[in-house]
Parts: structure tokens; sequence; C-alpha cells
């Protein structure tokens, strides 16, 4: 249940990065079914680019985000967008980014904090 609330919680954060940014796209009718969808099945893939490739690229880069106190986690995020995009792409999937700044730059802040904040909400389950 808990991954299915945080599955949810990835396709509202997602669809605020589109209502925010021009460079983020969705393919289909606003607010039809298949909208919804194709923004569930982009919160699965972000969820499973996160869980997988994220910690790889974190372990590889941790020297540089050391040296930038952090901020190059931004440049991850907005890499771990594209990815995704690009991962819908293959699949069929009406799921755009169009480029790395501004459009996934902001959309991965825009996703991070709204993810952040509707976790607030999310129980624990401990």
């Amino acid at each position: 249940m808990r991954f299915i609330i945080r599955t949810l919680a990835a396709a509202v954060a997602l669809w605020v990065a589109i209502q925010f940014l021009d460079g983020i796209s969705v393919d289909a009718p606003t607010n039809s079914a298949r909208y919804w969808g194709v923004l569930l099945l982009v919160a699965l893939i972000f969820g499973v680019v996160n869980a997988i490739v994220k910690p790889i690229v974190k372990a590889l880069g941790c020297a540089i985000i050391v040296l930038t106190l952090g901020l190059f986690l931004l440049v991850i995020n907005a890499a771990m967008l594209l990815l995704t995009s690009w991962i819908a792409g293959e699949f069929g999937i009406p799921f755009h980014v169009d480029n790395f700044y501004p459009a996934a730059f902001w959309g991965a802040i825009i996703v991070s904090v709204v993810s952040w904040v509707l976790s607030a909400f999310i129980p624990d389950g401990d």
C-alpha cells in the first residue's frame, strides 16, 4: 500500500512540474484517463531509476558532490529526470523533457520539493 501511495505522490509531483514548466510535457489529452495513466507509468519509471541508477551515480560522483557541497546532486536529479524521459520514449510512453536546462533542472527541483512536502503526509508504516 505504501508503494502505491508513494507512486501516486510522484505522479502528482510530476504533474506539478508539467504545470509550471513548458519543457516537460505529456502528449495526451489533459486530465483524461490516458493522461493520468501516463503520469502513473512515468512515476513508476522515475521510481525505478531513482532506486537503481541514482545510488550508483551518487557513489561514482561522491567526490564532486563533496567538492560542490552537495550542489552536484541537483545535476544528478536533473539527469535522472532526463533518463526517465528517454526510457519513457523507448517504451512509447508520451512523456518528454526537452532539455537539461531549464526543463530537467527546474523540473527535478519541483518534483523533489513536491515529493518532500507530500511525504510529510504519508505515514511511515513503522
